[in-house]
């Protein structure tokens, strides 16, 4: 058996230069996708990054894939699932974060420029905190056992930063605004079977 690809890493100067060159395919979740994304990216979440399999094996074969998201943990993750499937790609170290924070601008649909999107990490940041807060008062207020609604998320936290995995994430990322419509999916899928014909 031979062993899995490893996916490249590429500075946010390099991505720059070789965009071109590139498919980019940004793994955030729709309403993250549409607060800000690289040029010409297509928004793939990375849920869904098994049913793109057979366009994206395309895409990497004709020039490359570039995988996008937030800071980088993501588009890893969806590296090393498609490294598996025999299609190498490049990730964008630190994301689109790395991209904005250093002047490169990001493409933001007109219709979303008057909506504010939270990314996933505040989603994150906000249920975690809201739970732990609630947990806190019902421990005070109703009963002491509650309490253990607060040291669990804690838990949760701890163990997200150990692995490099979020369960709430996942979690967010099934809510109705962070999931992607069928038809943007399709169209996504659509946009890389044209770039090959």
């Amino acid at each position: 058996m031979t062993s899995p690809l490893t996916p490249t890493t590429l500075e946010t100067g390099q991505a720059e230069n070789r965009l071109h060159e590139f498919t980019v395919i940004d793994v955030r979740t729709p309403a993250e996708f549409a607060a800000g994304h690289l040029p010409g990216a297509l928004n793939i979440p990375l849920d869904h990054i098994r049913r793109a399999l057979p366009e994206l094996r395309h895409a990497a074969q004709d020039g490359g894939l570039l995988l996008v998201c937030a800071s980088g943990a993501r588009s890893e993750k969806a590296g090393t699932l498609l490294a598996r499937k025999g299609i190498h790609t490049a990730t964008l170290a630190g994301g689109t974060g790395a991209w904005a924070s250093e002047g490169r601008d990001l493409h933001r649909p007109a219709a979303c420029d008057t909506r504010s999107v939270w990314s996933m990490e505040r989603q994150v940041r906000c249920t975690a905190g809201s739970l732990v807060l609630l947990g806190l008062v019902l421990g005070l207020l109703v009963h002491p056992a509650f309490q253990l609604l607060a040291a669990g998320v804690a838990a949760g936290l701890v163990f997200s930063a150990l692995t490099n995995t979020c369960g709430m994430a996942v979690l967010l990322g099934r809510l109705p605004h962070n999931r992607p419509r069928a038809a943007s999916l399709d169209a996504a899928l659509a946009a890389l079977r044209d770039r090959r014909a």
